[in-house]
Formats: C-alpha cells, structure tokens, sequence
C-alpha cells in the first residue's frame, strides 16, 4: 500500500525510543563537559551489509551515500567503540556519539542489519542479540525482521537461513513497499540530506 499505513507491520512498541544502554562513560562525561559541540553530518555511513564507511569531503561531494560508500572502517576497536554508542535521535536519526559530537549516518537501506546465525539465533551489525517478532518482503525481494530493536535488513548471507524460518512456518513474510518503510518505521536515511532541507 503506497503512502498508506500498515500498522499490522508496525512494531509493538511503535514510539519507543531506543537507547543503546552501554554507551562509554567517557563519552558521557565529555557529553556533560562540552555540551555544545555541532553535530557531523555526511561523514559516517552504513550499508546493507553492516559495514561502517568514513565519507571525506570529495565524497561526500560526489554524491549520496549509496552510490559512493567512501572508505570501510575495518579497525576493530573503533567498529566496537561505535557500535557501543550507535543511538538514534528523537527524529529517527541515527548517530554515532563521538565523544561530545553526534555523527550522523547515512543508511543504505535501514538502521539495523541482521546475521542469521546457524543455531537461528538473530545478531545486529553491532553484536546483540536479539528476537524477531515480524517478517518483511519488500517489492525488491529484500528480507526485514521487525525485532526488540526496530526494523533491520537480513544480511544477503543470510537470506538462505531466513528463507528455511519461512519454509518452517516459524515466520510469515508480510509484504512492504520499500519506499515506505522509513514512515512506517521512524527512521531517517539521509540526516545530511534532511539538515539541509532545514
């Protein structure tokens, strides 16, 4: 349903806000130190496969986030420093606080990306475990779980192991338009492109 609302796909706790809870002392106190900090926009992104890409400005400046990702972060240290501190804002923003500056992210396709373990446990892109309460297909064939944390992509890997939950009966994909999905979810893809229109 183009432009309507679904809210038999909605999740339970629509207007929630999540909080990632085990975000760095440090970055709390720097929060309390230095309170006034501009937020970064363009630099940070995410893609469909969970992946963290640095944008500089010659990027940035190439174009949007999907058709130039920038350079994949691959220290392990700073994937887990942000993944520890991975929020979104009371707009569906989604950020990484860098110490007393919220860096924004550029979602390819949505806020959360899940690995399908073989025991058919769920993981995030950021390492937590978590529980799917709905099943999505998107008019491009893309799988989305509806979990405890919000609306996140299967993982291309993956798609095989939700595929058999779907044969099992264990979930039931209802169909979405992917163009929808940020409305019915609360979500922002672009904050760069959203702070500009401001």
């Amino acid at each position: 349903m183009p432009g309507g609302t679904r809210t038999d796909i909605l999740p339970q706790a629509q207007g929630r806000e999540v909080q990632n809870h085990t975000m760095d002392d440090i970055v709390k106190q720097a929060l309390i130190k230095w309170p006034n900090v501009p937020d970064c926009y363009g630099w940070l992104g995410l893609d469909a496969r969970g992946r963290w890409f640095i944008r500089d400005a010659a990027t940035q400046a190439a174009g949007g986030f999907s058709m130039h990702k920038g350079a994949e972060l691959r220290q392990e240290k700073l994937l887990a420093f942000i993944a520890r501190n991975y929020e979104k804002d009371a707009k569906g923003q989604w950020f990484f606080q860098n110490g007393p500056q919220r860096v924004y992210v550029e979602l390819e396709c949505a806020p959360w990306v899940w690995r399908i373990e073989p025991d058919k446990s769920i993981r995030s892109h950021t390492g937590q475990n978590v529980t799917a309460l709905r099943c999505l297909l998107d008019d491009a064939g893309k799988v989305y779980l509806v979990t405890d944390l919000g609306l996140g992509l299967v993982h291309s890997q993956d798609v095989g192991l939700a595929a058999q939950q779907i044969d099992e009966g264990r979930w039931i994909p209802m169909p979405v338009v992917e163009s929808d999905l940020e409305a019915l979810f609360g979500f922002v893809r672009s904050p760069c492109d959203h702070h500009k229109r401001l």
